[in-house]
Parts: C-alpha cells; structure tokens; sequence
C-alpha cells in the first residue's frame, strides 16, 4: 500500500513540475525555459528537498517510460497528414535528413575518438538528435545509459532551437524547407514545435524530418553497434 501510494506522489510531483514549467514557457516565450529543461530541474529540486530515493522514484519512472514506448506509434501520424506535401518534396527531404543525421553521427564518433569517450557515453551521445522516445531505444540497444540520453537529447534541442535562428541569419539561409528539415533533423520534437510557428511549410518540413530522422537512425542502428564493436 506505501509502495502504491509513493508511487501516485510522485506520478502527481512530476505532472506539476512539468504543468508549472509550461505555464512558465507560454509566459514568457524563452527558448531556455523549454518544460522539458525547467520541469526536469524543478523535479530535481523536489526529490533533492523531500529525499525521495532514486529506487522510490524509479516506479514512477516505469510508468512514463511505458508512455514513450507507447507514443513511438504516434510518429506515424505526422507522415500520414503530409503524406502528400512527402511525395512532393521526397529528394529534398531525403537528402536535408539523410546528410543531418550522417553528420551528427559522424561528429559523434569523431569526438569520441580525439577525447577517448567511454563506451557508455559514446552510446548515449549517438542518438542525441532523434525524439526522445527513439533515442532511448537506440541507447538501450548500443550500451547506453538512459538517463544520460534524456541529458544529451534535451540539451542537444535547446541549444539547436537557440543557435538555428541566429545561423539562418548569419548565413543568409531563407529557404522555408531548409529551415524546417534543419530543425526537425537537429532539434527533434522542439525544433518541429518551433519551425511550426513559423509558418506552415516550416513546421510541415520540421515534422516530417523529426520522424524520418528517427526512423533513419534506427535502421542503421546495427551498422553503428558493428562499428562500435
């Protein structure tokens, strides 16, 4: 009955903390204070002051992480509604997604063998670019801590979604498809979120490229383990 009921608390202390932090976001439109960044610290915050252990919360850890298994399927809805706007515009967005996620990858294994990353964190930093839900799963499957792939996955989005309007300026990029792939390829779920509200074409591309990205990524999946191998 303890169990069960700790449980529901800290169902209900990580439902606030991510209420809290979006109802701050809508407030004052910061790309710093994405609810994925402030809610995790919030949360942080209050396990910290009630002492709630990493065992206690690791209950209603399995509970969300059932979630995100679960919300894999609903990538496909994104590709059913532009279905068309994808035939239309296929070599455009095979090539954006194809090369963004090569080079991600590629940067990766680069930095892991001029700073001789251990396995682990190579493992988790692999899959830092694609929605959270598939990054899990690809970390899971090459060695990687989850926990550390939340960090890297969260990071990796605020820092696109903060960096990407400034380097479409600086280069000089106005391409409404090149901004939208960009985004979604690097960004994910945030970077979709934040090509959508500029404009339609934006947030079309940025989704598409979200999920292709992820289904990129998890095909090669095998060729990265036999690499890292």
């Amino acid at each position: 009955m303890n169990l069960i009921f700790t449980t529901i608390v800290c169902i209900l202390l990580t439902l606030c903390c991510y209420l809290l932090s979006l109802k701050l976001y809508y407030l004052y439109k910061k790309a710093w204070l994405n609810p994925l960044f402030t809610g995790s610290l919030l949360l942080v915050f209050f396990l910290l002051v009630f002492h709630v252990k990493e065992e206690t919360y690791q209950h209603a850890y399995s509970v969300f992480n059932l979630l995100l298994q679960l919300a894999v399927v609903t990538l496909a809805l994104p590709l059913y509604k532009q279905w068309q706007f994808l035939k239309k515009n296929y070599k455009m967005i095979i090539t954006g997604v194809v090369s963004g996620t090569f080079i991600g990858v590629m940067a990766v294994l680069v930095m892991s063998q001029i700073f001789h990353l251990p396995h682990q964190l190579l493992a988790s930093l692999i899959p830092r670019s694609v929605t959270l839900p598939i990054a899990l799963t690809i970390s899971d499957n090459l060695g990687g801590v989850s926990s550390m792939t939340i960090l890297f996955v969260v990071i990796s989005a605020l820092f696109s979604v903060w960096m990407g309007p400034r380097l479409f300026t600086t280069l000089g990029i106005n391409s409404k498809s090149a901004k939208g792939l960009a985004m979604g390829t690097s960004a994910q779920m945030i970077g979709a979120n934040a090509s959508l509200a500029w404009g339609e074409e934006e947030g079309a591309m940025g989704s598409v490229a979200m999920t292709t990205s992820a289904m990129l990524l998890t095909v090669v999946v095998p060729v990265i383990s036999f690499i890292l191998a």
